[in-house]
């Protein structure tokens, strides 16, 4: 079985990329297996600059085989925002609520609530550097619905569907949501690299 990191500090990343390469042979260890306390830096501008630099510092630092994710929410009445400031959106004391918060008053007044969430997923296995992308669109709700998954998912409802990802299970998100797109091609690049 394959061992590989993931680089990143986010507990609700960390185990749905599990849920979803569970069928997979690939054991996903986390960076506190592996004794990494650092707080990665993420100071790129695009989300694939952002998940090269988190691959990139476990890579050189620890010396495993790892992948990283970098994942932004694009809404089209803000010309994009917040994108790759997704996660800090609503500042250096922000929160998913606060973040979820400040979207919501940005539409208050936007009749176009379309938006597309984005994965770009970094591999470094054996120095070699590879790229994987995965997308989903949707709408923006007009307030909170569900529980689950974390993020914006309470906010974000995929076309063709009558929930929001924070309405739906792990199971189902992952069919149909930026990460699982991303996550499986990264796991079929995988499994490839094993046969070759």
């Amino acid at each position: 079985m394959n061992k590989i990191v993931f680089a990143t500090n986010n507990m609700g990343k960390l185990s749905e990329i599990k849920k979803i390469v569970e069928d997979y042979p690939i054991e996903i260890l986390s960076l506190s297996e592996i004794n990494c306390k650092d707080n990665i830096p993420e100071t790129g501008i695009t989300l694939k600059e952002n998940a090269l630099q988190k691959a990139k510092f476990v890579f050189l630092n620890f010396g495993y085989d790892c992948f990283a994710d970098d994942t932004g929410l694009e809404v089209n009445a803000l010309a994009g925002e917040p994108g790759v400031y997704s996660a800090r959106y609503a500042g250096p004391e922000c929160n998913a609520d606060k973040n979820m918060q400040k979207l919501l008053d940005n539409l208050r007044y936007s009749n176009d609530r379309s938006a597309v969430f984005r994965t770009s997923i970094v591999s470094i296995i054996d120095g070699e550097i590879n790229y994987f992308e995965g997308s989903c669109d949707g709408i923006i709700t007009k307030e909170n619905k569900g529980l689950k998954g974390f993020g914006y998912d309470p906010i974000f409802m995929p076309i063709g569907q009558n929930l929001t990802f924070a309405e739906m299970s792990i199971e189902d998100k992952s069919l149909i949501s930026h990460r699982g797109k991303a996550v499986r091609e990264f796991c079929n690049f995988l499994k490839l690299l094993n046969t070759s």
